[in-house]
């Protein structure tokens, strides 16, 4: 069953637990009295960069907090898969063996990676999951509610094409099957699609490859035929660029709508220019606030603000009532694009409004 907890509930919690004084509920480093003192090391190891949210959002947010909540005492260590499970494996190895204080494991592949969380535990480092529900004997997990990302998306996308037949036709990419999140991602989806249209074509897209996402969806194409096909849902923006790439190639001149996820630069341009439909914006910056707050909570022994941080409960298939914290999701179209990404200072204005774009945001009013 889902569980979903708002992080501002959690926040709101820590801060006023911390206003009464209680033991190890405080913010200040300096007000506790910590396992360990602010000079920690927090290692963070990322998945892959074809999604530049991870680079250019998740980790310097993480890396900014660490050092505000230990004083510029904190410091981080970063690696990145580059969506080699293998790589990803020796790259947690060396922060076990260089004793770093606690890991923010961000999974290429869940499963791969289990083994290397058990030694991480053998060793005393905890381990916390990011964005991705990894295997083994975690300690925390923090991400948003990834069914909610799918409802969203199947949801957005029926709207998007109208009052669909159940006989219109759409082609559903999905995810990685080594992502744990894809899954999720799937099944929130197909609980909005299925009844309400035709899943004509699906794929299990390895790696969240646009290249693999291109060629399944021209392989789509030549088998409903490009007149047919009614909608697409796309789990991510890379892989709706590359289904948008195959449509125009196949010559469909009138796109039909396509759903993505991560509010990338370049699919809320596509929004705006009216080739992609949706996508789903998630708050990278409360995710990872939320998770510095852990790692450095956790390693500071500071239970009160851990436990308040973390009070929904998820299962992985190898542990059960790992504590968590899922961040809700808002579904991004041509009518938000300025209370989201921008209100929130993801994106300026002048990054949007490049070049050919600059007509389509005055259409919507974007200045």
């Amino acid at each position: 069953m889902r569980r979903i907890a708002i992080a501002v509930v959690a926040a709101t919690m820590t801060l006023s637990l911390a206003g009464c004084g209680v033991l190890n509920a405080t913010e200040d480093g300096a007000d506790a009295s910590p396992t360990k003192g602010n000079g920690i090391t927090v290692g963070v190891l990322m998945p892959e960069t074809t999604n530049t949210r991870y680079e250019r959002f998740d980790y310097p947010i993480i890396q900014a907090k660490v050092k505000s909540l230990t004083r510029d005492e904190g410091r981080t260590v970063y690696a990145n898969g580059e969506a080699d499970p293998d790589k990803q494996v020796q790259q947690m190895e060396k922060m076990i063996d260089d004793k770093v204080d606690v890991i923010l494991l961000d999974a290429v592949d869940a499963e791969t990676i289990a083994d290397t969380v058990k030694k991480a535990k053998d060793a005393g480092i905890p381990v916390i999951a990011y964005d991705r529900l990894a295997q083994g004997p975690i300690d925390a997990y923090v991400s948003f509610d990834n069914e909610l990302v799918g409802e969203v998306q199947g949801r957005t996308l029926v709207e998007g094409m109208g009052s669909p037949d159940a006989t219109d036709k759409i082609v559903m990419i999905n995810g990685s099957p080594t992502d744990p999140n894809a899954g999720q991602f799937k099944q929130g989806a197909l609980s909005e699609l299925n009844g309400r249209v035709t899943i004509a074509a699906t794929y299990d897209t390895d790696k969240w490859k646009p290249e693999l996402a291109k060629k399944e969806m021209a392989e789509a194409i030549a088998k409903i035929g490009k007149g047919s096909i009614a909608g697409v849902y796309s789990a991510n923006d890379a892989m709706a660029g590359a289904a948008i790439e195959a449509l125009k190639e196949a010559g469909v001149s009138e796109l039909p709508p396509v759903t993505g996820q991560d509010a990338e630069l370049e699919a809320v341009q596509r929004i705006i220019s009216g080739e992609q439909y949706m996508s789903v914006y998630k708050p990278y910056p409360q995710e990872a606030e939320a998770a510095a707050e852990m790692a450095v909570a956790k390693v500071q022994g500071r239970d009160i603000q851990f436990d308040a941080l973390t009070r929904d409960k998820v299962d992985s298939p190898t542990d059960k009532n790992i504590p968590a914290q899922l961040v809700t999701v808002v579904a991004l179209t041509k009518s938000n694009i300025k209370d989201t990404v921008v209100a929130d200072g993801i994106f300026k204005v002048s990054d949007i409004c490049t070049g050919k774009y600059k007509a389509a945001c005055q259409t919507i009013g974007l200045r």
